[in-house]
């Protein structure tokens, strides 16, 4: 997935997969994931996805700073 966010691009097919988080099991519908990626300019973000009952029902993409992908990072 690919969005551009106050002028930079956010991609998964080019951004490093760092971690990986699913909460619940496939089909569940409030079953989500939650992935941090690094772009190769050093930027984090969150690809998220889930089921119609989850925090995520449509995928979509959020930037963090460092800081809060640490916490996310420490936290999950």
């Amino acid at each position: 997935m690919k969005k551009i966010i106050c002028k930079k691009e956010y991609d998964t097919e080019t951004a490093t997969l760092i971690k990986k988080t699913t909460v619940g099991n496939f089909g569940d519908p409030a079953g989500y994931e939650e992935s941090l990626y690094q772009t190769p300019g050093g930027l984090y973000f969150l690809y998220v996805f889930g089921g119609e009952a989850s925090p995520y029902p449509t995928e979509d993409i959020h930037r963090l700073g460092k800081a809060k992908a640490s916490a996310w990072i420490e936290n999950h």
